[in-house]
Formats: structure tokens, C-alpha cells, sequence
């Protein structure tokens, strides 16, 4: 996986790099509390068992595989693709498994409101804390083979960004946990 600032100066397909050249490291992902792991996909398919093992020890109980390809979505693919990069948050964490394929992940960094954009690769595993503002695209590969794994039962409830989410309490945690001190509407 590969961290960075996005360019915002920059237009264009939501699918290329868009890359500032500015890289992010590990304790800036840390502080926003992004969750990271690298398992080799292997043909054996002994990446399973370290998944399992992440899954367990963070009472994930349940999970599917999403394909997102043209052919998989055909007429609606690009308007799939439209909608997973509307920025957003959950009410839960997002956890996603890179099995085959590759995407960017992009998170707002609230001290600045900047894009940090993650480049994901087969193998590279996230956790996006709940309340983090965030948004999904493939890369210019244009294919993504992705475990999704749900602590409860799987649902997946996108609220877009707005002042009733700069509100919803989920954000307000998350913004806490953050700054370690009460966060004030709007922040």
C-alpha cells in the first residue's frame, strides 16, 4: 500500500494517481486511525488463515466478495463507480481485504480537510474507522476482487458528507478519539 497526498490542482479520471508527491506516513495514518496489513495472496490460499486470524481478533463475524468490473456491472459500472467516490462515512468500520486487483481508498485528514489517497493493492488490508470521511474508486486496472468483512450483519449504509453528518455521533466519536477532547459542531 501506498500513501499520499492528493493533488487537488489536478483534473481529471477519478482513476489516475492524482498524485501531489507528497507522501503520508505511517503516523499520520495511525493518528487518523487507519489499520493496515499486507498478506500475500497466495494460489495456496494461506492468506485465509491470517484474515481469519485479524477477523477473530477483531470480532468480525461475518463477510462476501465484491467484484467490481465492467464486465461484472456492465451498464452501471461507471455510475457504481460515481457513487463509491461520493465522500462519505459509516456508522461502522470499513474492512476490506484486496484479494485480486488494486483501487484507492481516499480519507479526509480533519486537521487539514485534505485527500489522503491509499493505493491498495492484492493483499493489502484496511480498516477505516467509523466516522472517518472517506470515498472508494479502482484504479486505472479497473478491476477490484475485495473481501468486505462486517462486525455484525453485513450492511452498508453510506452517509453522505452534510452538516447532519458533521453532526451524527458516530462522526462526533471519531473526531474525539482524534484530538483526545470535546469536539464542537461543525468541526
Amino acid at each position: 500500500m501506498r500513501a499520499y497526498y492528493m493533488d487537488d490542482d489536478l483534473v481529471g479520471d477519478q482513476r489516475l494517481p492524482h498524485d501531489s508527491g507528497r507522501s503520508v506516513s505511517d503516523e499520520t495514518l495511525d493518528k487518523l486511525g487507519v489499520l493496515r496489513w499486507h498478506i500475500p495472496v497466495d494460489p495456496a490460499g494461506e492468506w485465509q488463515s491470517q484474515v481469519e486470524t485479524i477477523a477473530d481478533e477483531r470480532s468480525y463475524r461475518n463477510r462476501d466478495i465484491c467484484l467490481v468490473t465492467k464486465e461484472g456491472m456492465g451498464d452501471e459500472f461507471e455510475k457504481n463507480l460515481k457513487r463509491f467516490y461520493h465522500e462519505h462515512m459509516h456508522e461502522d468500520e470499513e474492512i476490506r481485504f484486496i484479494i485480486e486487483g488494486s483501487g484507492f481508498f481516499d480519507v479526509r485528514e480533519h486537521s487539514t480537510d485534505a485527500w489522503v489517497r491509499l493505493h491498495l493493492s492484492a493483499g493489502d488490508m484496511i480498516v477505516l474507522p467509523a466516522g472517518i470521511y472517506h470515498r472508494f474508486s479502482l484504479d486505472m486496472g479497473n478491476k477490484s476482487r475485495t473481501m468486505r468483512l462486517f462486525k455484525d450483519e453485513p450492511k452498508w449504509i453510506a452517509y453522505n458528507r452534510s452538516s447532519a453528518t458533521d453532526t451524527n455521533p458516530f462522526r462526533l466519536d471519531y473526531l474525539k478519539s482524534l484530538q483526545g477532547q470535546d469536539v464542537s459542531v461543525g468541526a
